[in-house]
């Protein structure tokens, strides 16, 4: 029987080409199985077959756990001490084994381990097809529609196999078995039963991939696609930046008669692409991701990380794009809130800031609005320059002496302190389980404590647009942040 085993090894191996380990290891694998069921409960076996002589040994095992986590499975778990009276210096996640009889080969029934020996030979088919495949590097699966399942697309590139989820797909698009595809490889999840390498039409990457097919001087470093934003099948941005000097990074990605950009076009359903010039000035960035639409002014505030842009009325339809469209792709392009407002707007906000600057300084430095005015004329915003700003810049404001400069950084200095005390007391007030909530900071929890947000519910009831106006963060983090908040109602 031992010497009929090992030559169904080497026959398996040769017939199925795989190694004989692997077949070994399916061997074991149904053994172990067979007499863990000859047992009963939750037993642990191993089997060990010799790789010369083809005798075979079973041992039942107890994986060590620590004591204070006690026994989750009574059988084939022992606790450290337990563990220790019989090896000393066995630690935690070892093994313990004992020797027990084995089950010979024909007791499994032919048919059981041949099931489970070709099981295990085409998991490690299936496993050395998917390394050979993501060997090559490729970035983009094209294959053939083999079939729909539940609404995806499985696609077959050879022997391998991809999901397209309906949700990864391009809106409208109507995929039939036989179509040939193309699609980025999101992601490669071995532990799902089927096909493993899940693809994507719409996920910016894919244009990206798709360009850089398309544009040898990509591929070459001579340009550089920075960014990229999609409403896929209808719109998208990319923002390019050229290396060489020599090289036009609009007109290179928009190729001869615009052949370049139209291959990409045709491949994404007809999906229309602004070529964007990337800029390390972020206003500038954000003034070409509005294009077409002409903007008047910009003003960028760092803290919020928002820029609010002026245009004129007839820029104002386009600037927004149908349903918010053009300026939800500038800002996903370039990582930027953008609030797009005509100038009369725009003047109204900066009148009421202004108003709001001067009633602080008339406030908290205890000061009369002729020289609030002064301040604002300056360009003082807050507390904190006047408090720091350099000795010799206030001096220079020519309405101000040394005694009358000292006094208004003293006074900017004890309104901070006193400001910082009672912020720290209404931080207080804010409940342990909001403090606890993971992705806060202390900056984040003082900026609610100061719109009145003190317990996990208050943050769970906000709209994704009032934390952002409070606090500052971009949208994706708002969101984020109000779903953790939330997660205990569904949980409880």
């Amino acid at each position: 029987m031992n010497r009929e085993l090992l030559m169904l090894v080497d026959a398996i191996s040769r017939e199925k080409s795989v190694d004989r380990e692997v077949v070994f290891g399916a061997v074991e694998a149904a053994l172990a199985s067979a007499s863990k069921k000859l047992h009963g409960g939750e037993v642990d076996m191993r089997v060990s077959v010799d790789r010369e002589s083809g005798d075979y040994e079973t041992f039942r095992r107890w994986h060590v756990v620590p004591d204070e986590a006690g026994l989750q499975l009574p059988d084939s778990e022992i606790l450290l001490f337990e563990a220790q009276e019989q090896i000393p210096d066995i630690e935690v996640d070892d093994y313990i084994e004992e020797p027990v009889e084995s089950v010979s080969i024909g007791r499994i029934g032919a048919q059981a381990a041949k099931q489970v020996i070709l099981q295990k030979i085409r998991d490690a088919e299936r496993e050395q097809l998917l390394n050979d495949f993501l060997s090559r590097g490729d970035k983009i699966f094209v294959g053939t529609v083999k079939r729909l399942d539940k609404g995806d697309v499985i696609v077959e590139s050879g022997r391998v196999e991809g999901r397209l989820r309906r949700n990864e797909m391009i809106p409208k698009e109507n995929l039939r078995s036989g179509d040939r595809v193309r699609a980025y490889i999101l992601e490669v999840d071995p532990t799902l039963r089927g096909p493993q390498i899940i693809l994507s039409r719409s996920a910016p990457p894919f244009m990206i991939e798709l360009f850089a097919q398309e544009v040898p001087e990509i591929e070459q470093g001579l340009l550089e696609i920075k960014s990229c934003a999609r409403d896929p099948g209808s719109r998208a941005k990319i923002a390019v930046v050229s290396h060489d000097k020599r090289v036009d990074p609009i007109g290179t990605c928009v190729g001869v008669r615009g052949s370049r950009v139209t291959a990409v076009t045709n491949e994404l359903a007809g999906e229309r692409v602004d070529i964007v010039l990337w800029s390390e000035d972020p206003a500038q960035f954000v003034i070409g991701a509005l294009a077409p639409a002409n903007v008047q002014s910009i003003v960028v505030d760092e803290e919020r990380h928002a820029m609010d842009v002026v245009v004129d009325e007839e820029n104002l339809a386009i600037a927004i794009g149908r349903g918010g469209q053009n300026v939800r792709l500038a800002s996903e392009l370039t990582g930027w809130r953008i609030n797009i407002m005509t100038a009369e707007e725009s003047a109204s906000k900066q009148q009421v800031e202004t108003e709001h600057i001067r009633k602080l300084f008339v406030d908290k430095l205890d000061v009369d609005e002729e020289v609030a005015e002064i301040l604002i004329a300056e360009g003082f915003t807050s507390l904190e320059e006047v408090a720091y700003v350099p000795m010799q810049e206030m001096l220079e404001i020519e309405s101000f002496d040394e005694d009358t400069v000292n006094e208004l950084r003293n006074r900017a200095k004890d309104a901070l302190l006193t400001m910082e005390i009672a912020r720290e007391e209404r931080v207080d007030e804010v409940s342990q389980d909001l403090r606890d909530l993971e992705g806060l900071s202390p900056d984040l929890i003082a900026k609610l404590a100061d719109g009145g947000i003190h317990t996990r519910d208050d943050l769970a009831d906000l709209a994704v647009d009032e934390l952002t106006e409070m606090t500052g963060v971009d949208e994706a983090r708002a969101k984020a942040l109000i779903m953790k908040a939330r997660e205990h109602w569904f949980t409880a």
